[in-house]
């Protein structure tokens, strides 16, 4: 009853067909996505945050509802990758991508990251994102963490904010990064791509002069991506960060800096390992006190104190 009461407010409430949402939405997606983060490190259960969040959301925005929908639905299913795909006119495919493989039993993919890329991508949507910088950040969250291109560019491509041209070119790149650079692709669909060969008929070196094709990024966009050809596509995303304010992809904390122990506790720990051993060696037999006095000191002479 109550997953055909909450199909039915689905209907209701969210009935457009994939809209770009208003940039206060967005701006309340973070700090939904970040409180989350930041109350699940505390150990506090994911249903009580959605319970507790909802009255801190701005009532005019539809995410108190969109959390509502979540807490019902995580209930029965325990997955809220599971809800936000069932609700696509609010989340988009990307966002529930990247929870589902946070939420896969096998990945090693950290719930905690996960939550910190959606964060960062509400806050850059909210400012207004170009598609490219949008195509980049979403691109490198899918190289960097290894979350499988073929259905990370599928969720990409249902992205109501890219244009139809965007779309098709999205989908299209799933089979061209098997044979092609992503540098190579991105600077073929750039302006600088056509300056270069509009610069080469002029001087006559060879180039003809044809008509312009599909451009997608911009004339700086395809001066780093001819840059980084032949390299790492790490290089390509962190030229694109330095150069146009592209926002950054949140990493895994290495396991040296997650597994190191305080040094109150390290040292501690050092002290009963001491004494484990000299247990140990009692135990045996081997343990010689001598080692244990001062130099000059006479054990016999703490065997006759009278005691």
């Amino acid at each position: 009853m109550e997953i055909k009461a909450a199909n039915f407010f689905r209907r209701i409430m969210f009935p457009m067909r994939r809209p770009i949402l208003d940039r206060e939405e967005y701006i309340e997606q973070e700090y939904f996505f970040r409180v989350y983060r930041e109350r699940l490190l505390e150990g506090v259960p994911s249903q009580e945050i959605l319970q507790t969040i909802h009255e801190e959301l701005l009532a005019t925005t539809r995410l108190p509802m969109a959390i509502d929908f979540l807490r019902a639905e995580i209930m029965h299913n325990g997955r809220i990758s599971e809800a936000m795909s069932r609700l696509p006119h609010y989340f988009s495919a990307f966002q529930a991508f990247v929870m589902n493989r946070a939420e896969d039993d096998e990945s090693r993919f950290e719930q905690r990251v996960a939550l910190r890329i959606l964060e960062q991508e509400s806050h850059y949507r909210a400012a207004e994102p170009r598609m490219a910088g949008l195509f980049i950040y979403q691109l490198e969250c899918i190289a960097r963490h290894r979350l499988g291109y073929t259905e990370g560019l599928r969720a990409m491509a249902d992205d109501p904010v890219y244009s139809e041209e965007w779309t098709s070119w999205i989908r299209r790149l799933a089979a061209n990064l098997g044979t092609r650079e992503l540098s190579e692709l991105i600077f073929q669909v750039s302006e600088h791509f056509y300056t270069r060969r509009s610069a080469a008929a002029r001087t006559g070196s060879g180039a003809v002069a044809q008509e312009r094709g599909l451009v997608l990024f911009g004339e700086q966009e395809g001066r780093i991506a001819r840059a980084n050809i032949a390299r790492d596509p790490l290089y390509l995303f962190a030229a694109l960060q330095r150069h146009l304010g592209y926002p950054s992809v949140p990493q895994t904390t290495s396991a040296d800096a997650t597994e190191k122990l305080p040094g109150f506790l390290e040292a501690r720990l050092q002290k009963i390992e001491q004494k484990m051993k000299i247990l140990e060696m009692e135990t045996k037999g081997g343990l010689d006190l001598s080692r244990f006095y001062k130099p000059g000191e006479n054990p016999g002479a703490l065997e006759g104190d009278g005691r």
